[in-house]
């Protein structure tokens, strides 16, 4: 009889072992331990931001739409919102729109509408990230050259004694202003227009570029890559410059 009763216990200690380790694996997910992970700012996961409140946008009637209706709703107002720029023209979106079917096609789940409110955090979260000068926290966004140039600027920094403090006041616009496929990589171009305020002080604290009360507006352009076959849904940051 104890016999039954001890096999009993076996099989019950195993059937909540099973149960705790499916838990665990449902909680945590499963890694390989050897892709390196970029945080997951451009998932559809949740809507993007809306770029002048900062609120979540909840999109009306979304679950009635397909998401070919919804890929060439997002193409158009990409298209209206970019004419309206004096830098852009109809063959320069053209060349955009045509770029963006591209990697729709290699990539059934891309979505210029999340990849732009992606971006703006990238954008926030880098330039935050390299006036600390916390290379931890700008790794997995940078692609290796961009990432190597940062450091060397940061190394530079700290070598002089030097420190920047910068805010951004507000990020105005962020546009697609060119994308391409290249093999399987995705290369998305965005200009960015933001108020900033940026200033660089010594080891006295005494400013040495910039000022602390003066906002200043700052167009960058910043090329974001993937790998249109990598599971990771993160974007890398590639290259940077300023428009001629």
């Amino acid at each position: 009889m104890s016999d039954g009763f001890q096999y009993f216990d076996i099989i019950f200690f195993a059937l909540i072992a099973v149960f705790v380790i499916l838990r665990l694996r449902s909680a945590l997910g499963r890694r390989t331990g050897q892709e390196r992970q970029r945080p997951n700012i451009f998932s559809r996961s949740t809507e993007p931001d809306d770029q002048n409140t900062g609120k979540v946008i909840h999109l009306p009637g979304r679950g009635d739409e397909s998401e070919d209706e919804l890929f060439e709703k997002e193409l158009s107002d990409i298209g209206e919102r970019e004419t309206a720029q004096p830098q852009s023209g109809n063959d320069e979106m053209e060349e955009v729109r045509a770029g963006l079917m591209r990697i729709r096609t290699a990539d059934p789940d891309f979505s210029p509408r999340y990849f732009q409110s992606g971006a703006k955090s990238a954008f926030e979260m880098i330039v935050e990230a390299f006036a600390a000068g916390d290379t931890a926290a700008l790794r997995p966004l940078l692609g290796d050259d961009v990432y190597d140039e940062f450091a060397d600027a940061i190394r530079a920094r700290l070598a002089a004694k030097e420190t920047v403090e910068t805010a951004i006041v507000s990020l105005d616009s962020t546009d697609i202003v060119a994308a391409e496929l290249i093999g399987n990589t995705a290369r998305l171009t965005v200009r960015f227009c933001s108020q900033q305020i940026s200033v660089t002080r010594d080891e006295e604290g005494e400013a040495v570029d910039g000022e602390a009360e003066s906002v200043v507006r700052v167009v960058d352009l910043w090329t974001f890559a993937r790998n249109t076959r990598s599971s990771e849904p993160g974007w890398a940051l590639v290259e940077t410059r300023t428009p001629d």
